[in-house]
C-alpha cells in the first residue's frame, strides 16, 4: 500500500519498545506529512547519537566521553557504589537527586535459562573495580523480578567475601499508596523488608 521507503520507515520505527504497525505508521506520517524539518533534526541527532555515544570505561553507563559525568566528578563518594541493571536505572536516581555515590552498570540480570551468566552481565569487572577503588559499600539497585534478585544475590555473597558491606534498595508500598490497592506480592516484601524506627 505504501511505497517501499515509506515502509521501510515505519518498519524502522517498530523497533522502539511499545511501538506497533499502527504507532509506527502514525508517525511517519506525522514525520513525512507534518514535521519534515523535525524528521530531519531526528535523523541527524540520532545518527549524531549513534556514532559519538559509547560505555564510560568505569561504570558503563553511556556517555560521550572516556569517563561520564559521575564517575569523572571528584565530589562524588568514592566509597559508595550502586550497582544497576541498566543506564536508564543511573538516569532515573540521578533525577531523584539525593544518591551521591558513584554507580556500576551490569546490562542486564542473571538469568540461567537464557544463557545469560555472570561473565555476560559483566560481574568479574566489578569485581576488579571493588579491588582498584575504595567502595566500602555496595548499594544493590537491581529491578524486584526473580532475575534481579537473583543478580543481587549473586553480586552480595560475592561482595562480602571481598569484605564490602552490601546493602539493597527497599521495595514496597510506594510513598502516597493506598494498602488496599498494593498487590500481595508486593505487600509481603514490604513486611519482609521492613525496619526498626
Amino acid at each position: 500500500m505504501f511505497s517501499p521507503l515509506i515502509d521501510e520507515l515505519m518498519q524502522a520505527l517498530r523497533c522502539l519498545p511499545g511501538v506497533g504497525p499502527k504507532s509506527a505508521q502514525r508517525m511517519a506520517m506525522q514525520l513525512l506529512e507534518h514535521d519534515r524539518g523535525g524528521a530531519t533534526r531526528l535523523a541527524d541527532c540520532l545518527s549524531r547519537a549513534v556514532e559519538g555515544v559509547a560505555r564510560c570505561q568505569r561504570c558503563r553507563t553511556l556517555t560521550e566521553q572516556p569517563l561520564c559525568g559521575v564517575c569523572s566528578n571528584e565530589r562524588r563518594d568514592n566509597t559508595l557504589l550502586c550497582v544497576v541493571e541498566t543506564p536508564a536505572d543511573v538516569l532515573a536516581i540521578e533525577q531523584a537527586g539525593s544518591y551521591q555515590g558513584k554507580y556500576f552498570v551490569l546490562l542486564g540480570h542473571l538469568s540461567p535459562i537464557d544463557g545469560v551468566g555472570p561473565e555476560d552481565i559483566g560481574i568479574d569487572q566489578l569485581m576488579t573495580l571493588l579491588d582498584a577503588e575504595p567502595v566500602s559499600e555496595i548499594i544493590l539497585a537491581t529491578n524486584p523480578t526473580v532475575e534481579g534478585e537473583a543478580t543481587a544475590y549473586y553480586i552480595s555473597e560475592r561482595a562480602r567475601r571481598a569484605g564490602i558491606t552490601v546493602s539493597r534498595i527497599a521495595h514496597g508500598v510506594p510513598l502516597g499508596g493506598e494498602l488496599e490497592y498494593i498487590d500481595g506480592g508486593t505487600l509481603a516484601h514490604a513486611f519482609s523488608s521492613r525496619r526498626t524506627l
